[in-house]
């Protein structure tokens, strides 16, 4: 176990920003923590790293209990959070090796760190660059190396890719599982459902200081009330006619709802159902012809819309 979060409370005065939180990080894992905004996540993460002091809880960390001086702990852990926290007046190879050597005090092995965090975050040709003269992606990418240079076993990545170019973006989430493949424990914050759903092995979902779901991205999707999501073209009907199939498919036991929009046939299945095979053959059995046919299975953001009642990305 890496992370243990046992009834964690925080309160703000009367505002209670964490209620009750336990959360369990496994050796190994990329663990999402998604929530909207003051859903508790920034303040969990800073109870996690004792720079904010705690109401009621248990923390540790490695199999040992976290304090503001557990040194030997803050020593194994990276931290890059979503605001870049560099020097504009040292270089690329500067900034990477002040952070390195507050963890390494041998020279010649803070040396040889920064060299391969350099190599592994593509700056090998900024190395005597200022941040100023970075762009948006290069600039992450500095931030990144700053936090990881010094090899911790656990990296916290808050929103770390935020207002950047595609290309720096898949070069960071490759950048990440690297990193995991390499060892490090990963705990991964992000408005980006689509980063979570291609690196996270687990995920949690935190609204109003609490867990309100947790599991793997294929766990969380069967919690919530649909499966399938079915797109289908009717041809050679008229509105009377698509009500009339519309109804016929509404009444199989595989499906939940059917809206009519045109010719189009909006379909969500029954919870757990795999529909789109029962549909056409129904269709087909009726001599029913279709034309485009689509099917595709609920993402995490629907989970997040209907466990929260809200849009992950309108509160980016």
């Amino acid at each position: 176990m890496v992370v243990s979060i046992e009834n964690l409370v925080k309160r703000y005065g009367s505002l209670t920003a964490v209620d009750g939180l336990s959360l369990k990080i496994d050796d190994g894992e990329i663990f999402g923590l998604l929530g909207p905004n003051g859903s508790g996540k920034t303040t969990t993460i800073n109870c996690l790293l004792s720079l904010l002091k705690y109401d009621k809880g248990d923390i540790a960390i490695f199999g040992k209990r976290m304090s503001p001086k557990a040194y030997d702990i803050k020593k194994d852990i990276g931290i890059v959070m979503q605001n870049v926290a560099v020097f504009d007046e040292l270089t690329v190879y500067e900034n990477i090796n002040y952070f390195c050597g507050l963890y390494i005090n041998d020279k010649a092995e803070r040396e040889r760190l920064v060299e391969e965090a350099i190599e592994f975050t593509g700056l090998g040709d900024f190395k005597k660059f200022y941040p100023k003269k970075l762009s948006g992606g290069l600039l992450r990418r500095l931030n990144i190396a700053c936090g990881i240079a010094h090899k911790p076993k656990l990296i916290i990545l808050d929103e770390p890719t935020v207002a950047v170019d595609p290309q720096s973006r898949n070069s960071i989430l490759e950048g990440i599982e690297s990193l995991n493949k390499a060892g490090a424990t990963i705990i991964y914050t992000t408005h980006y459902m689509e980063e979570v759903e291609q690196i996270c092995t687990r995920i949690a979902i935190i609204d109003k200081g609490k867990v309100i779901a947790t599991g793997s991205k294929e766990e969380l999707k069967a919690m919530i009330g649909s499966h399938e999501k079915i797109s289908v073209e009717v041809l050679g009907a008229d509105d009377e006619g698509v009500e009339r199939i519309a109804q016929d498919i509404k009444d199989m036991p595989v499906v939940e709802s059917v809206h009519i929009n045109g010719k189009y046939l909006e379909i969500k299945s029954a919870k757990g159902k795999h529909a789109l095979s029962s549909i056409l053959y129904m269709l087909q059995e009726k001599n029913v012809a279709v034309g485009n046919v689509t099917s595709k299975e609920p993402t995490l953001n629907d989970v997040f819309l209907e466990i929260t009642g809200k849009e992950l990305r309108d509160n980016v």
